[in-house]
């Protein structure tokens, strides 16, 4: 007898937490972007403006953002699966970016990119071809 009289307020204590109130965590606007896409390289957006910076003793084009947040813009050029030379350019945020390969036959091609050590990057194209690049 005494078991059924613990159950109950188990059972009440899980439908009322299950009941409350409690809204989702709200999405805050920020300008910072959570992927890197390829169109990021093509326009600068007037946020992006501000923090600007070229630096010529680094590998990269130009960077935006602030400390913890840079985004990174670099010339590649690498070799395909098929041993081919490929050429183009990326935007990087951490670890991860996206930009545009150029080959002979095929003039833009989109990539999804990703650091493996330093100066060096492998990427993947939407049809899953592997490309391995370094930064110029």
């Amino acid at each position: 007898m005494q078991k059924n009289y613990l159950i109950l307020p188990l059972l009440f204590t899980f439908y009322s937490c299950k009941k409350s109130g409690a809204l989702p965590p709200q999405h805050i606007n920020t300008f910072y972007k959570e992927t890197v896409t390829a169109d990021d390289r093509k326009t600068i957006t007037p946020e992006e403006a501000k923090t600007y910076h070229v630096n010529k003793t680094y590998q990269y084009e130009y960077r935006t953002g602030n400390p913890g947040h840079y985004e990174y813009n670099y010339d590649v050029k690498g070799i395909n699966y098929k041993g081919d030379s490929v050429f183009g350019n990326i935007n990087v945020q951490g670890k991860y970016g996206a930009g545009i390969l150029m080959i002979d036959s095929i003039p833009e091609l989109e990539i999804c990119t990703e650091w493996i050590s330093y100066g060096k990057l492998k990427a993947f194209d939407n049809k899953g071809n592997e490309y391995h690049l370094v930064a110029k």
